[in-house]
């Protein structure tokens, strides 16, 4: 197998489409056998002659609960019995499996349930319609006097379960156009009472996440990265290393971007790297601190490079500066690591045909793609086994598809026949991953002299996270990246006179979306200087945010509901020492309030959120309340505590204990609002997150006069307690 590894071709290879059989897992965890006594009726409906019924996933499980929720839309429309309906990984097959919002197979961006409603709905409502006339066939009735209650076909004395008429259906021809339920017959959609298809499993052990899998002959794999993002290997010397019990072989990868590390276990590996001796070149490195980033950041917001708007910086400040008054701050965000609870890991293993992953895969595609790439394979002899992952928050989605190419390189290096798992350690990531950009913003609003805004200037800097990937083309536009402003390019909000300006940050050190990706400063930026201009202009927050929405505009009357419910749920009322904030993103709307009290000035306890959330239709209410709470506790630690920083150009943070999740301790109580809709699904997994951050601060402000504007916290002297 030969190594290419040209940037043009690697970036063509990511994306990549092609198709490969996977054995999946089902929701007990346990592999699904080839061969078993089962048909595959559409390629997201598999029933066995029992008649349990199997849902095929193209969507990965990473805690977000897309087995239960896909497996609701098609067991809704089959009538099957919950009970009797269990779940199966798919395979890597971009035409079969694609994402159906950004055209291939993968995971993101809230869209799971938001993307396959109706493809998932129309599954169950094909394979039912099938069973039906089988079934009428075989009984000789009309197919309208046949009833499906819970996996059983019924008509008059005659009763049969899925299984005893699948083969029969799957011999007829399907409708083009299946005919679904409307929501008023919904059995299972909107039920809050359905229990999670992964939670057994992932309670008794039997789930099985990559870092599990273990095939015939592996060996265990670490690289040695370079400690300065840039650098690359000159020469290593694995004397000392070879004297660690278990130590196989070290080699320089290709790239020059680290060594590989191979012993019989994951222990000897990492002992086998620490006596490693490597020489490095640091001529390409970025070797600057977090303080000289940041002053690099706020340099560039002087004089903006793209322009969101078609009002600019240069015709927006003169309104600014002429106004009767201003309202102004300055924002600074740090990098973040994404720290998901299983760090990245794969294996790799040779077939009769190529090689097949073993991983928690999000970007299917895109692992097809770079594996090919760098193996000189085609994309279709990459097969992918997808298993549960343990959570990702956008690291496990990436263009380069990083620790599957290591992978690839490691076992290609080793000769291209010994299964290899690779494995990063917590450190590795930390010090050594992706990051959710720095940024840093400057906001100026002017006001006339009724209070009213007569122009608003907002500058942002960051380090695109698209450019120079495959996602560019669909992402950027006259040189804006997109994930850069979003939220503040386009609020809901009516805001007159508004300009938005941005510069791209450079550096070697790799940035990636993280959970809500931009969303994660602009709301906090825009959420904080409406609560600034609510308390300049004597305004209740609340009342502030609706005078700036058009109720006769669908999306601005939605975003209106969930204030106005949130607001009543939580008994707001002006000059509440509380805190208000409210964000649309991934096509969902939330709004939130929350109530701190804060000791000796600098403590903060976090006593109560209030969330509202209108996305649609609620497909698991249970699922959608557990999405809003883990965002809030997500983004808790983040604006409290955590940051990434450098010293020389070196990640400073290794593990926990100095990137310090959220504890229990200082978790609040959160009563989440779902707002009854029958508008489609929209995104669930990451909008709580943007307006937490905020409405903490806002309270905070309300509480002690001292307004959060550089972030964590802990920069300003707070702490969540």
């Amino acid at each position: 197998m030969g190594v290419n590894l040209s940037r043009r071709g690697f970036m063509q290879a990511s994306a990549a489409s092609a198709a490969a059989l996977v054995i999946g897992m089902n929701s007990k965890g346990v592999l699904a056998a080839a061969g078993s006594q089962s048909t595959d009726i559409n390629p997201f409906v598999r029933i066995d002659n029992d008649g349990v019924v199997t849902v095929i996933i193209k969507h990965f499980e990473m805690g977000q609960g897309t087995t239960t929720g896909l497996t609701t839309l098609v067991a809704e429309e089959l009538d099957a019995d919950w009970s009797k309906v269990e779940t199966d990984f798919a395979a890597a097959d971009t035409d079969k499996y694609k994402n159906l919002f950004f055209g291939m197979q993968g995971t993101g961006g809230s869209t799971a349930i938001a993307n396959s409603f109706m493809q998932y709905r129309q599954a169950g409502a094909a394979a039912r319609d099938l069973l039906v006339r089988a079934a009428a066939k075989s009984w000789n009735v009309s197919p309208s006097d046949i009833t499906v209650e819970k996996g059983m076909l019924i008509s008059g004395s005659n009763q049969a379960h899925f299984g005893q008429f699948i083969n029969q259906a799957a011999l007829l021809t399907p409708v083009e156009n299946p005919t679904v339920k409307t929501p008023d017959q919904f059995n299972l959609i909107g039920k809050i009472d359905l229990p999670r298809k992964d939670s057994y499993a992932k309670t008794n052990g039997t789930a099985t996440f990559a870092m599990d899998v273990k095939v015939p002959g592996m060996v265990y794999t670490v690289i040695q990265r370079s400690p300065k993002f840039g650098g690359t290997v000159k020469s290593f010397d694995a004397s000392e290393a070879s004297q660690v019990n278990g130590f196989i072989g070290a080699r320089e990868l290709p790239t020059k971007a680290g060594v590989a590390v191979y012993a019989k276990n994951t222990w000897a590996a990492l002992k086998a790297r620490e006596a490693l001796s490597v020489e490095w070149d640091f001529s390409n490195a970025d070797n600057r601190g977090s303080d000289e980033a940041l002053a690099e950041h706020v340099r560039l917001l002087d004089k903006p490079q793209f322009q969101a708007h078609e009002q600019t910086t240069d015709q927006v400040v003169p309104m600014v500066a002429s106004a009767d008054r201003k309202v102004e701050a300055d924002f600074t965000f740090p990098f973040l690591a994404h720290a998901p609870m299983e760090p990245m890991n794969c294996v790799i293993e040779a077939t009769d045909n190529g090689v097949r992953i073993i991983d928690g895969n999000q970007f299917p595609t895109m692992t097809q793609g770079v594996v090919a790439h760098v193996l000189g394979l085609e994309a279709s002899q990459v097969e992918i086994k997808t298993v549960y992952a343990g959570g990702s928050f956008g690291r496990r989605a990436n263009a380069q598809s990083d620790y599957h190419m290591e992978a690839a390189l490691a076992f290609a290096a080793l000769g291209g026949r010994t299964p290899v798992k690779l494995v990063w350690s917590r450190e590795d990531d930390l010090a050594g991953g992706y990051y959710r950009p720095m940024a840093a913003h400057k906001a100026s609003i002017g006001l006339d002299a009724d209070g009213k805004i007569v122009g608003w200037d907002h500058r942002l800097s960051l380090k695109s996270i698209v450019k120079g990937t495959a996602f560019e083309p669909f992402l950027v536009k006259n040189g804006l990246d997109h994930t850069s402003v979003e939220g503040v390019a386009h609020p809901l909000y009516n805001i007159p006179n508004q300009s938005v300006g941005l510069s791209d940050y450079e550096t070697p050190m790799p940035v990636l979306w993280w959970r809500s990706v931009g969303h994660t400063h602009t709301a906090y930026a825009m959420e904080s200087m409406l609560d600034m201009l609510a308390t300049a202009t004597d305004q209740d927050p609340v009342e502030l945010r609706l005078s700036m929405l058009d109720m006769s505009n669908p999306q601005q009357a939605r975003l209106a509901g969930v204030i106005k419910e949130v607001a009543k749920a939580a008994g707001w009322t002006k000059g509440d020492k509380r805190g208000f904030a409210a964000h649309f993103s991934f096509n969902t709307y939330v709004a939130i309030i929350a109530d701190v009290s804060v000791e000796d000035e600098t403590d903060v306890s976090v006593n109560k959120i209030h969330v509202a959330v209108d996305c649609g239709v609620a497909v698991n209410p249970d699922v959608v309340k557990a999405q809003m709470e883990g965002g809030v506790g997500f983004a808790l630690g983040a604006i409290a505590q955590n940051e990434i920083t450098m010293t020389e150009g070196v990640v400073d943070q290794e593990n926990f204990p100095d990137y310090e999740p959220l504890r229990i301790s200082q978790m609040p109580e959160v009563d989440v609002i779902i707002v009854q809709s029958n508008e489609a699904p929209t995104g669930v997994g990451e909008p709580s997150v943007p307006p937490t951050g905020p409405a903490v601060a806002n309270a905070i402000f309300a509480k002690t006069g001292k307004r959060i504007t550089d972030l964590p916290f802990t920069k300003s002297g707070f702490s969540i307690v």
